[in-house]
């Protein structure tokens, strides 16, 4: 292959990156602010309410959730492109998961120094976030169809955009274990993911890996308990915990 075609590939593959780091960025960043915002079923049916009302009305939810889906949609095309296509990559890609996860626990006997089976944080987080975001195409897509009939439609109330009553009503009636299991893949894949962007950009130049990957576990951690508080709160089965912040409040 001329030099000429070479650069062009280069060029097309750090534009990929670029537009797939891009996107993903922008995506962890809504998803912690998403957090937030159904945070607010922390205070009680009336500060979610509100939180609710006000984004519709400032016509603030609609172009978001319009938004959102498309950067959605163009990530997952982007990133896709380093997922395993054929059968027989994705079951070297599941030994490979398998010897990582085995790695150390051999007899010391039968260990060599040239096992190709060495721990290696990177390439167990990689494989994960593949896994992860497979499920998050499925549940994620779900999710965000779910939330623009809500807020487009009246499909799930008296008026159209989203409401505590009915939502509450949808996640204790069974929603509530694909959330969980979608709030788990999203918040690993989104830390996971920004560390990876971080090192992939030289920000191990400034700082060691094993600083960022204690920053990132801390941002997973935090945002993990939130969101599940939140949602046990959402399923009813805990009382708003912060409800006390809005007692007294003018109706």
């Amino acid at each position: 292959m001329n030099q000429p075609a070479q650069m062009m590939i280069a060029r097309r593959q750090l534009t990929y990156e670029i537009v797939s780091g891009g996107t993903g960025l922008i995506l962890a960043l809504f998803m912690w602010g998403h957090v937030v915002l159904v945070g607010s079923i922390l205070t009680g049916e009336r500060g979610f309410d509100w939180m609710a009302t006000m984004l519709e009305d400032y016509f603030i939810a609609q172009p978001t959730v319009i938004g959102i889906f498309t950067l959605f949609l163009v990530h997952a095309v982007f990133a896709a492109r380093k997922v395993p296509a054929q059968l027989r990559e994705r079951k070297r890609i599941a030994e490979l998961a398998k010897g990582l996860r085995n790695s150390g626990r051999e007899k010391v006997p039968t260990r060599t120094p040239h096992s190709p089976f060495r721990p290696h944080l990177e390439s167990m987080l990689w494989i994960w976030q593949v896994r992860t975001g497979m499920i998050m195409l499925v549940l994620g897509s779900f999710h965000l169809i779910l939330l623009g009939l809500d807020v487009f439609t009246p499909l799930f109330g008296e008026m159209a955009g989203i409401e505590s009553s009915t939502t509450m009503a949808r996640v204790a009636a069974g929603l509530w274990l694909p959330y969980a299991i979608l709030l788990l893949c999203v918040e690993f894949h989104a830390s996971v993911g920004l560390y990876r962007l971080a090192i992939k950009w030289g920000a191990d130049l400034w700082l060691s890996r094993r600083a960022m990957h204690l920053i990132e576990q801390i941002i997973f951690w935090v945002i993990l308990v939130i969101g599940f508080v939140t949602l046990f709160v959402l399923a009813g089965w805990m009382e708003p915990p912060l409800a006390f912040l809005l007692e007294g409040a003018p109706t």
